[in-house]
């Protein structure tokens, strides 16, 4: 069985995909770095050479390929991979893979992507907090239908990564 997180940039996947994986005794995969190492480019570098489409098609083949060749692992995907490419089917159309939302209020978003927003080539670009609450609401808007299709949800709001951590290993086993 595999650990899926998802949800937007910011609500912690990858810090509790570590946590979650140190505590279960498996190990982690962040599937940006998978396709980093894969593409031998950063995701910013893939986007920049080839496009945006181009960079979907390869999440999908890469996210299919971990699924298929990967068990008993934590997977934390890139905020838009369950919007993209039938992503989210293909998780919930296998029973080996336990998808959770980690679901972080708006509020909690912003204060937490706008402190590091230089290191985040999307929102790099956006001056004040109200200016980033617009950006993030709207793509919430468009993603949360994807988001709320996973197996479980969990919030992630005023919780420590370990906390968030106990929390998904008590609802899954």
């Amino acid at each position: 069985m595999n650990i899926v997180l998802l949800g937007y940039m910011g609500c912690g996947k990858s810090s509790i995909a570590k946590a979650l994986a140190d505590q279960l005794k498996m190990n982690s995969i962040d599937l940006d770095d998978y396709i980093e190492d894969q593409e031998n480019k950063t995701i910013t570098q893939i986007f920049a050479d080839h496009g945006e489409i181009y960079f979907r098609k390869r999440e999908h083949q890469y996210l299919k390929k971990l699924l298929e060749t990967h068990t008993n692992h934590i997977i934390s995907l890139g905020g838009g991979t369950p919007c993209f490419a039938g992503n989210m089917e293909l998780l919930k159309g296998n029973n080996q893979n336990k998808s959770v939302y980690l679901r972080t209020s708006l509020e909690e978003l912003v204060d937490r992507l706008f402190i590091e927003k230089e290191k985040r080539p999307l929102i790099a670009h956006i001056a004040t907090k109200e200016d980033l609450k617009d950006f993030i609401r709207k793509h919430l808007f468009e993603r949360s239908f994807y988001y709320n299709q996973a197996a479980h949800i969990v919030s992630t709001d005023a919780k420590t990564v370990d906390q968030i951590a106990e929390e998904i290993e008590s609802t899954l086993f």
